[in-house]
């Protein structure tokens, strides 16, 4: 039925409305602001009406700010974010005693009147004047339930809560038009359901049912007559009724409820009397709120959630958009982290690095595709205290990590992979002197860098002619040294960006000879999930943290899902787990083999052993174990690690073992498939075939990668010096 207007375009309720707002204006300013003279009365109402008609006509109530939940992926509760504690509730599940005694302490006459109480002004007004101050206020229920609304739309930002709790006629005028718009949209049972859910209990608890857990450990819905009113005499002044930390006054505080509920026939006077001799039984449950409360370990990939969450366009087009999200919360987000493979990730890193060691290890692991992040991990607790960091040193700077640390020689296989690619046998010899100078000048991809470093490998023993699976088992450096001059830096560029290989600072890779050998920061996730593109058949997939996610009305969420390019050829993939297997089985990485169970992977250590790594895989799953200083400041000799001593940290005899056995944990009971290889031990057996499949063999001059006449220049590295001046390099 349509509403009736006047000449000037109101419909009735619209005049009554502003007939109500203008005429108590004054009255309520009086009641809930100290004026010191009736002449301000006049001067209140005389600026209202053009006030009250510039106000909008609608008030946008936010959505509610709620507790998120994060899952695993077999729906276990890793964590509760929050920027407010609260869960919101319908009247049904909150218990009646609490509806009838909010009513009573803060509004009795709630059902009687509309959003203004005229009587209850008057009462404040006559009150107000006798005391010479704000003695009695006469806001009601909905002008309370507005009030919040603005300081819940605030957020955290203190002067806007500043504004919209402040004590002046403009908000107060704001206040009253808006009641009225609420009593008549809403209705009073929505009403008090929204003030019970909007409203401060204290204690860091919104609403009644975030209140009902924090001091009571149940649900609302479960209140008893006594702990209803105990909460509901909170409201007026939480620090002052705080039960926790003054019971006395907040016993007193419940008491006047409870006669109050007795006076307005709510309870019986018996009731109340019986109530009121009850002492309080608290049963606090204290709040558990952020990433720092998850379980297992898992505080950093519970952070790393949240970081996917604000990174990602498809939670909002703007980091602003996305950040509100998230605070409003609300959310159930399912994650990838499988809880086997987290528990047995932080057992194993707990078994061999201590918290407290000079040094710290990380790991993480992937399944190959699908890009899930089943598991992330770190020896430094999560947390604010000594040998505790809030940095996840498992990925990149942007997602909460720090700068990375150098892969050494686990970066090799990205090298030995691009030269498959552009036609390289894998039975191509180099002499791989012991030291060598780097060649020069080697070919970019835009131009060559010129230079006059040198390398050596790990050993005197270890000299050519080597061919590509043995140089790999040893972890040549001299070896891959000529592979990369003689193919150029541009293809090992290009392979590493389609393994998703970035640095962890966010910068380019500079394309210099010296990348072979693994001196250009990394971090452990995007190592294991590049080696994943060699289980997966040469398929690259992006690493996601976030399986799906209902908002707080259990609609579904869109969430960024993994994107899968081909990183190189199938046949280079299966090389690649040749020359992976062979070290496992009689090269470096021997102590990192699984048992029963088909893997491949490659051992890393930077130079000056300021970080030792392992990464590797099988066809279900492919792992990072990174060693070391976050600072690169602490050199790996002479030092202990777990309780063992070690004059020189290899790859092979610490992050090894930590793969070893996070990896044989987080695939226990699981299904044990072959890698897919290609044979090569035999190069007089297998190298014509090989070549007249390829239809190539050992590269050609012209093969050197692409680009112009730009030279490259010298490059070096200000912090790894030994690299520059004849080091070691990464083995």
């Amino acid at each position: 039925m349509a509403k009736k207007r006047d000449g000037g375009g109101l419909t009735r309720t619209q005049q009554a409305a502003k007939f109500l707002g203008v005429s108590v204006l004054a009255g309520a300013v009086l009641a809930g602001i100290a004026l010191p003279a009736a002449g301000a009365l006049g001067l209140a109402a005389k600026g209202s009406v053009e006030g009250f008609d510039d106000i909008p006509a609608n008030l946008k109530t936010p959505p509610l700010s709620q507790r998120t939940r994060i899952l695993d992926d077999k729906g276990g509760e890793i964590a509760k974010v929050y920027s407010r504690d609260r869960t919101v509730v319908g009247l049904k599940d909150m218990s009646p005693y609490i509806q009838k005694a909010i009513v009573a302490i803060e509004d009795a006459r709630f059902y009687d009147h509309g959003a203004v109480d005229l009587k209850g002004i008057l009462r404040a007004v006559n009150k107000n004047a006798q005391s010479g101050g704000v003695s009695q206020g006469a806001s009601t229920l909905t002008q309370q339930y507005v009030k919040n609304v603005f300081v819940e739309e605030a957020g955290d930002d203190p002067d806007k809560v500043a504004q919209a709790t402040q004590q002046t006629i403009g908000r107060k005028v704001k206040e009253l038009k808006y009641a009225i718009q609420v009593e008549e949209e809403l209705g009073k049972r929505k009403i008090l359901q929204n003030y019970l859910n909007i409203t401060f209990f204290g204690q860091q608890s919104y609403g009644i049912e975030a209140a009902a857990q924090r001091y009571f450990s149940k649900h609302a819905k479960d209140l008893s007559l006594e702990e209803s009113a105990l909460l509901a005499g909170i409201v007026q002044s939480p620090s002052r009724y705080d039960p926790v930390n003054d019971p006395k006054e907040a016993t007193r505080r419940r008491n006047t409820v409870l006669q109050r509920m007795a006076d307005l026939k709510n309870i019986t006077q018996a009731q109340a009397d019986e109530a009121a001799k009850k002492p309080i039984r608290l049963a606090v449950s204290r709040p558990k709120n952020g990433c720092i409360t998850a379980t297992a370990g898992a505080g950093f990939f519970c952070d790393y959630v949240r970081e996917t969450f604000l990174n990602d366009k498809t939670f909002g087009k703007t980091r602003k958009v996305r950040s509100q999200r998230w605070n409003q919360g609300g959310m159930t987000i399912r994650t990838t982290l499988d809880p086997q493979a987290q528990k047995s990730i932080q057992t194993s890193i707990s078994d061999h690095v201590y918290e407290d060691d000079p040094v710290a290890s990380a790991a993480s692991i992937v399944e190959p595709g699908t890009g899930k992040i089943l598991g992330m991990g770190q020896s430094r607790p999560y947390g604010f205290g000594d040998n505790q960091t809030q940095i996840n040193l498992s990925v990149d700077q942007s997602m909460g990590g720090g700068a990375g640390y150098q892969p050494g020689s686990t970066f090799k296989p990205v090298v030995a992979a691009a030269a498959l690619e552009q036609g390289t046998s894998p039975y191509q010899e180099y002499s791989a002197p012991y030291r060598m100078a780097y060649p020069s000048p080697v070919q970019t991809c835009d131009g060559e860098w010129q230079g006059r470093e040198s390398t050596q490998n790990e050993n005197k023993e270890e000299v050519g002619p080597y061919a590509m699976k043995e140089a790999t088992a040893k972890s040549v450096n001299t070896y891959f040294v000529q592979l990369i001059s003689d193919m150029g830096v541009c293809p090992a560029v290009k392979m590493a960006q389609n393994m998703g290989i970035e640095r962890a600072d966010g910068k380019k890779l500079q394309e210099v000879p010296s990348m072979t050998l693994g001196v250009q920061e990394m971090s452990p996730l995007t190592m294991a999930a590049g080696y994943a593109s060699f289980a997966n058949g040469g398929r690259y997939c992006t690493p996601v943290a976030i399986a799906s996610i209902t908002d707080p009305q259990g609609r579904a969420m869109n969430v960024p899902k993994s994107r899968c390019h081909e990183a190189m050829s199938e046949r280079t993939a299966k090389t690649i787990n040749t020359l992976l297997k062979g070290v496992v089985e009689d090269g470096t990485g021997k102590e990192a083999g699984l048992k029963g169970r088909d893997s491949a992977g490659k051992t890393g250590t930077s130079d000056s052993r300021y970080a030792a790594w392992f990464v590797g895989y099988t066809p279900n799953a492919a792992g990072a174990v990174w060693v070391g200083d976050p600072q690169h400041k602490r050199k790996m000799f002479d030092i202990s690690i777990g309780g063992s001593y070690h004059d020189k940290v290899y790859g092979a005899d610490t992050p090894g073992p930590i793969w070893r056995d996070a990896m044989s944990g987080a695939l226990s009971d699981k299904p044990a498939p072959s890698l897919p290889t290609v044979p090569i031990d035999d190069p007089g057996k297998d190298k014509k075939a090989d070549d007249d499949e390829k239809g190539h063999g050992k590269p050609k001059p012209g093969k050197r990668g692409h680009g112009g006449n730009k030279p490259g220049g010298g490059w070096h590295l200000p912090h790894f010096p030994d690299i520059l001046g004849g080091g070691n390099g990464g083995w």
